[in-house]
């Protein structure tokens, strides 16, 4: 396979080497096999559905215990491997905005008794209301966005939320991390726009965007439709006794008398929805209570203003109408294009479903029975650095397409396809593993002998309890 190595052909390529030379130096221990285990993942013919069965790639020179070996003893040198991929290219928008997403996706492990730290993950059926609990490892994800219908996005972060973690503790220290690392790397300088990150409803957004407010940060998620916030106080005429109020009339989702006329109105034409209609609301936001989240806020709970945004399109299919949906912005003072702009970032969150969907269908995510959490977060990481190399060869990469697929061009190749060709990319671009040394196999158990050892069954689910309310706390206190 010959390759042009002029212009940006040339610069994807040695961007992609020096990318997989520096992850093979984040490998610390058993770094040789788990590097020829990422590349068994990328060259693969087909989706990966057993794990041993990669040890049978010409990529992957070592044996099955090596395998094993790399998995459950080897290590990842995670925060180098995570500035690595804070300092590659990452897409922008239009005006050179970082658009962020923050989601959840679980390792169901409903049959793995022997597992610890596992949590009941909340999974979605295919029948309405069918929703579940399965036994499980959740893993928080952040990744940027690109602009525009695409499969295609970059995971800057995993972390496994584990049983004495607090979900919204874990992702502000999650996010603020990633934005720390990217203002490190020069992601963001002073005069840029601010970063957004937009998340789906079940996160506390002004949570969130109250503990990130000392960082270039716009929050952007979606709220349920039952929601009640409040409008701004109003003006205090002169003359008014009594103690003024903090917040203004209440905004109920569910009740358009008490909507106000909107500040902002926009209508856009769309290719799948048809017409797209916003309003937009400034100065909205929720009466906070000591309580949850902001039990331990010895100051005065602040009033968190933002932008409160309801889309209406015309039809998502071309029977079914279409919800409205009630988006919320930790900004104010938002003019139409920004209204547009925030609705159409949001948007580009469901492209996370492609990828994850690519992770556990196509890489082999969820499909190694790992006993240990460690073991299923080194798994998690080299994941990460497959799909990271995908990106990165997506300039390079040739369609080998099947004969009932149409024809794609090269900038709009699916991963899927780019995977397809690695191995012939593989060849060119050299692997920095060692071959491995002859050796005999180990002894193994005696014969005649049985595992007299037991392996300990654990729980399932939350070990702490988070206190809720004033009363829980001072009880517990005294």
């Amino acid at each position: 396979m010959s390759l042009p190595v002029g212009g940006g052909a040339g610069e994807a390529f040695a961007e992609l080497q020096r990318v997989r030379s520096e992850f093979y130096a984040c490998l610390t221990a058993r770094g040789d096999e788990l590097f020829e285990l990422t590349d068994a993942v990328l060259c693969a013919p087909g989706a990966v559905r057993s794990i041993p069965e990669l040890t049978l790639t010409p990529e992957h020179r070592r044996g099955h215990g090596a395998l094993y070996d790399g998995l459950n003893d080897g290590q990842v040198d995670i925060p180098r491997f995570r500035k690595l991929l804070s300092g590659i290219g990452l897409p922008r928008f239009g005006d050179g905005r970082l658009v962020l997403a923050v989601v959840v996706s679980a390792w169901l492990r409903s049959d793995a008794a022997c597992s610890p730290e596992r949590l009941f993950c909340h999974v979605y059926g295919r029948a309405k209301s069918a929703s579940q609990f399965i036994p499980g490892w959740p893993y928080s994800f952040v990744a940027v966005l690109e602009p525009g219908g695409s499969s295609w996005t970059q995971i800057l972060d995993a972390v496994r939320l584990g049983p004495k973690d607090d979900a919204a503790a874990v992702t502000a220290t999650q996010l603020r991390e990633v934005l720390e690392r990217l203002i490190a790397a020069g992601q963001w300088r002073p005069g840029d726009p601010d970063i957004m990150i937009v998340a789906d409803a079940g996160y506390d957004l002004c949570r969130l965007g109250w503990m990130l407010r000392d960082l270039p940060v716009e929050m952007v998620g979606r709220l349920r439709s039952d929601r009640v916030m409040r409008l701004p106080k109003p003006v205090r005429l002169p003359g008014t006794n009594g103690r003024p109020p903090m917040h203004g009339p209440e905004f109920r989702f569910a009740d358009p008398q008490s909507w106000p006329q909107p500040t902002v109105a926009t209508i856009t034409a769309t290719a799948n929805y048809g017409k797209a209609s916003a309003q937009a609301w400034d100065r909205v936001h929720p009466r906070l209570t000591r309580r949850a989240a902001w039990l331990d806020h010895d100051e005065p709970l602040p009033v968190l203003e933002g932008t409160l945004i309801r889309l209406q399109v015309e039809h998502l299919s071309k029977d079914r109408d279409a919800p409205p949906i009630w988006l919320w912005s930790s900004k104010t003072g938002a003019a139409a294009e920004d209204i547009d702009r925030i609705w159409q970032a949001f948007l580009r969150r469901f492209d996370l479903e492609h990828t994850f969907r690519l992770f556990k269908q196509t890489l082999g995510w969820t499909r190694p029975r790992l006993r240990t959490p460690q073991a299923a977060d080194r798994w998690t990481w080299l994941i990460i650095a497959a799909h990271t190399q995908l990106r990165l060869a997506r300039p390079l990469a040739a369609d080998l397409r099947h004969r009932w697929e149409k024809p794609a061009a090269p900038h709009r190749l699916t991963p899927a396809r780019v995977r397809r060709g690695f191995r012939n990319l593989r060849a060119t671009i050299g692997c920095p593993a060692s071959a491995p040394k002859p050796t005999r196999a180990g002894p193994g158990r005696p014969r005649g002998q049985r595992n007299r050892h037991r392996a300990i069954h654990y729980d399932v689910g939350k070990t702490v309890k988070r206190l809720t309310t004033l009363y829980q706390r001072n009880r517990a206190g005294g």
